[in-house]
């Protein structure tokens, strides 16, 4: 008899332990749950946070390429009707043909014929691809293709523009809208990258100022 009550009572108490045991855990696992929500609920509002900031930035970004779209409309533009064109646009090819055909490439640039302009571009530079007026006419080439919003092709010209002719006075702008081309096509290192080397390379420029100015915004 004395066996059965104290296996009984050892039966209790073990029930007691393991009932305990369970509480015990049931506890700790609730308590890990608030503070796993709590912790969701910060990093919720963080991102919050940093996807409004993010899409400011880009907001002001694509002010920025507007600006540069806009810009470039205006390069081309007779003196005295907008921005002067610079002095890359006064050099004159030896050839009466040859400054005829990249003249009448850049009045359709001047008219805001963009497509028509680019075919008349990339016409006068298998014609003469060793110009004076190649480095000008690879300029406005890209810069047709970027307001027409052909990204990829601007980025080809204009870098192999600025790869080849480094002291151009359009090689900076011309890496300006390399980079504006890249942040168009979502390719932000790139982009920064771009931006970073005209600030290496073209110091004091209009376009490094430019540049500075949109790596704060990357």
């Amino acid at each position: 008899m004395f066996r059965i009550v104290k296996a009984s009572l050892v039966a209790l108490a073990l029930s007691a332990t393991v009932s305990t045991s369970y509480a015990f855990t049931d506890s700790e696992a609730r308590t890990a749950i608030i503070e796993l929500r709590q912790q969701l609920r910060t990093l919720t509002e963080t991102s919050q946070r940093a996807s409004m900031q993010l899409a400011q930035r880009i907001d002001r970004l694509e002010q920025e390429i507007t600006r540069l779209r806009a810009q470039l409309e205006e390069l081309g533009a007779p003196q005295g009707a907008g921005q002067q064109s610079g002095s890359a646009v006064q050099e004159r090819a030896k050839d009466s043909k040859e400054q005829s055909a990249f003249d009448g490439a850049l009045d359709l640039y001047r008219e805001a014929k963009y497509k028509d302009a680019a075919a008349s571009l990339s016409a006068f530079l298998t014609l003469y691809p060793e110009s004076v007026l190649a480095p000008t006419a690879q300029f406005y080439l890209g810069s047709s293709y970027y307001v027409l919003k052909n990204n990829q092709d601007a980025i080809k010209v204009l870098s192999l523009m600025a790869e080849k002719f480094p002291d151009h006075a359009r090689a900076p702008d011309a890496l300006l809208v390399v980079a504006g081309s890249q942040f168009e096509l979502n390719q932000r290192t790139n982009a920064k990258a771009t931006l970073e080397k005209i600030l290496k390379n073209y110091p004091g420029t209009a376009a490094a100022q430019s540049a500075e100015t949109r790596l704060k915004l990357l």
